[in-house]
Order: C-alpha cells, then structure tokens, then sequence
C-alpha cells in the first residue's frame, strides 16, 4: 500500500487506527490462505516482449470458463450480443456520455434514452419509464420506497421464491422504514399461495411484489389474481420481469401492475463478468406516482424556434437540483447500458423478440427431459410451466455434481442448498437461444457420467 500512496507512516497508523485493526494484512484475514498468491516474479535481465510470454504462460494454467457451455443464471444470463449492438454502442457520443445536464448539446444521447424510455414502456405494457436504474436489485428497492411514499404505509410482502441478493438489497434500502413479510411458494407448483397471501397481508401493506417468471423460472399463471389481492387492501402492485419473457408472456401493464421493474441483462447488454446491469423501472400513468418516481425521466418538448427537441423532465425529483426534496439518492445511472438496450430492442423488434423468448422455453424444456431421464436427477422440481430457467433435484451431493461438471468442461447452474434447504440437494440451471445441441449433450454426458 506505502508502495504506490505517497502516505507517511503516521498516516497508515491513523487509517488502520480507525478500522480497528493493528496491519494491512489484516484487511485480507477473510480470504482462505489457498486462494492467496504471492507476487509473480518476472525473470530479470529480459526484454518486455520476453516477460509478456513468460506471464502468458503462467495465465494459461487458468481454466478457460468463457469458452465453456454455460448453463448458469439466477440473475445474469448467458444471452447474444448482436455486432451492431457492440458497434453501436462503442461510438464515442455514447461511450463519452455523462448526466446530459445541458440539453442543447445532449440532443443524441437524450434522443435515445427516450427511445429506450419508449421501447421499455410497450414492452412491459406501462406508461412511464425512467432512464434506467443500476440492476433489478436497485429497482425493488426504490420501488418498496415508491411504495411506502405514495401509500404512507410501512410494510411490503415479498414472495418467498426471491434472489436472494435481492431480498438483501431491499432489506438494506427499507432498514428502519417499513417491515418485510413473505408469502411461500405452493410446493407442488412453485408458483406463489394465493391463499399464504391473502393471511399475510394487511391493510398496512403499502406493497406486494412478485416475480413473473419466479427465481425458480416457473411462470406465474395466477399473477393477475395476486394483484387483485393486493389491491383490495390498496396497495401498490409491483412485478419484477425478465423482459425477454414478455416475448411470449402477458405485459405486466395488462394485469394490473402499477410499477414494473426488472433486469435489463439480456436485451443487449452481455454477462460481463457480472455487471454493469440495467434496471428498469415503469410505473402506470399516475401523477402521484411519476412524481415519486426514481432517477431522471427524459421528456419531449419544443425549442424556441418549434422544433422538437428532448430534455431532462420533473428535475426536482433529482439531486443535483433541490436535494432535500430528492426522491431517491440515485444519480449517476446505467446510461450505456440503456443505449445498448435501446439498440437491441430497435434491431430485435417485436418479432425477434418473441423468437428469442420461444426459443429459450423450448431450449428450457429439451434440457429438462434430457435431465429427468438420468437416474438421480428430477427436472423440474415444480409442475407449472417455466420459461429459461428450471430447477433439478439431485440425489447426489450437490459439490460433487458441480465439480464434476467443471472438470468435464462444463459449467452447470446455480447451487440452491444453502438459500432454499428445503429444496434439498437442487441446482438452478439456465438455457437460452445461445445453448446449442452439442452444448446440451456435453452437459448430459457429464450428468449421465455421475449416475452410472
């Protein structure tokens, strides 16, 4: 650390002072001794070139998981970037482009941010969008707050069949403002108990949310009578979305929903390693509920001359004007990742949309017979339908099935014992249009390989 900060001794002392703790290697205590390497020595006396191939070499030992078949989801999912989308995006008036305070000279980026807004809005069937948000995660939790604010309540139910880093991230954003209850999953369908909700919420409740399709992959064919629910105690009806699902699914909009969030991921954006993501958010046509809408809306209007032109909208919800009356503490947001949605969607269209939503269910359902043909393994769990993603129930220990998978050059789906223990020894696995037949035998083969 003294190395590359120009502190002084006394300084370090101080920081690790106030941290509570004696030395720097300290801060890495949490890290298991067999995961810490030592410095990588270069060979002296060799030219730049010769130290590169000396430090490829050592970089090739590593496991090549990108060129593996990737069978994991739950969250980030393995979905195809077209060209155009990268291109696109990469110009410098996209990549370059910061919170278009100043919009004379933001009319491009400002331009497709509201297209997105527009896009976004007829997919998932509202009338409202925002202009993105950091991740799904993020949108549940402005969208618990949105509730609480509008209805001045203090209590919003979840289902139980949740992400949990979600859950997490909402816990985090309402610690302090309201309470959290859950609804379980009916065991034989997977899909939310009407009946649990209707005992656990109250007139208190200022939300209900649910995820259509669940964390399960399973569809939620009962989604619209949940919001019936929810709305006889008056309160708000949130749905979480995989957008691509709304390819083949009923939008939100045309059930009831009155915020609609979700994970814009697979419209565009690729797994990179993890993040950035794209959060959305839509509300219906409320004025209460736009003005308490997080982030910045972008809206059309005209110049002094008539001509149309676009702008930041409703700024007093934003912090960088009147910040005690900011709504959310939101202020930098995923703008390229939004314009890389934006893209996809204006090239996918409609049509395309849908093939890619068909083609994932097929996909969903191919793997799962393959899967529940192998001695050991049940797929699905549940009996209702699913659309991407499914979970398998092993009677084998879960470890052992991951490890062997990689070793077979393979990587399977998610590891669920340690979230969902009832569920017993389960994975979540993930297929969409990317999974090809040969990706498909390789996986069965290595399953196939455990059973035998």
């Amino acid at each position: 650390m003294s190395k590359f900060m120009p502190l002084t001794q006394g300084e370090i002392e101080e920081m690790l002072r106030e941290i509570s703790i004696e030395t720097i290697e300290e801060l890495f205590d949490d890290i298991p001794p067999e995961l810490k390497i030592s410095m990588v020595e270069a060979p002296r006396g060799r030219t730049e070139y010769e130290v590169k191939r000396h430090v490829m070499k050592i970089l090739s030992k590593n496991k090549p998981y990108s060129t593996m078949p990737l069978f994991l989801g739950g969250g980030v999912w393995p979905h195809y970037v077209p060209s155009v989308v990268k291109y696109l995006s990469a110009l410098p008036e996209f990549v370059t482009g910061y919170t278009p305070y100043q919009p004379e000279i933001s009319q491009g980026i400002l331009q497709a941010l509201f297209e997105y807004q527009s896009m976004i809005c007829e997919l998932t069937g509202m009338d409202v969008a925002n202009a993105s948000m950091y991740d799904w995660a993020s949108s549940l939790g402005e969208a618990a707050l949105m509730a609480l604010r509008v209805t001045g309540k203090k209590e919003i139910v979840i289902p139980q069949a949740i992400s949990p880093e979600r859950e997490a991230v909402l816990k985090t954003y309402i610690h302090g403002k309201a309470t959290i209850r859950k609804v379980a999953y009916d065991v034989e369908t997977g899909m939310i108990d009407l009946e649990g909700l209707q005992n656990v919420i109250s007139k208190e409740t200022a939300g209900v949310y649910i995820e259509n399709p669940n964390y399960f992959g399973v569809i939620e064919c009962e989604a619209e009578e949940a919001g019936k629910i929810a709305h006889e105690v008056d309160a708000i009806f949130i749905v979480g979305v995989d957008p691509i699902s709304l390819g083949v699914l009923t939008p939100p909009g045309d059930y009831g929903a009155d915020i609609v969030i979700g994970e814009g991921q697979p419209l565009g954006v690729g797994l990179n390693f993890g993040g950035p993501l794209l959060g959305i958010f839509t509300c219906r046509n409320d004025k209460k509920m736009i003005r308490n809408m997080p982030g910045r809306i972008i809206g059309i209007t005209e110049d002094y001359e008539g001509n149309r032109c676009y702008t930041i909208t409703l700024q007093t919800r934003e912090q960088h004007i009147r910040r005690e009356k900011a709504t959310s503490n939101i202020c930098s947001n995923e703008t390229l990742c939004a314009v890389q949605a934006a893209i996809y969607m204006a090239y996918m269209g409609p049509k395309g949309i849908e093939q890619v939503a068909k083609v994932c269910m097929a996909n969903a359902r191919y793997l799962m017979k393959k899967i529940d043909a192998i001695n050991g393994f049940k797929a699905p769990i549940f009996s209702a339908p699913h659309f991407k993603e499914f979970t398998v129930r092993t009677d084998f220990p879960s470890t052992e099935v991951h490890k062997t998978l990689i070793n077979s050059g393979v990587h399977g789906g998610k590891m669920l014992k340690d979230e969902f223990p009832e569920l017993g020894e389960a994975f979540l696995f993930c297929v969409t249009e990317v999974h090809t037949e040969e990706d498909v035998e390789a996986l069965i083969k290595a399953l196939s390989s455990i059973s035998s």
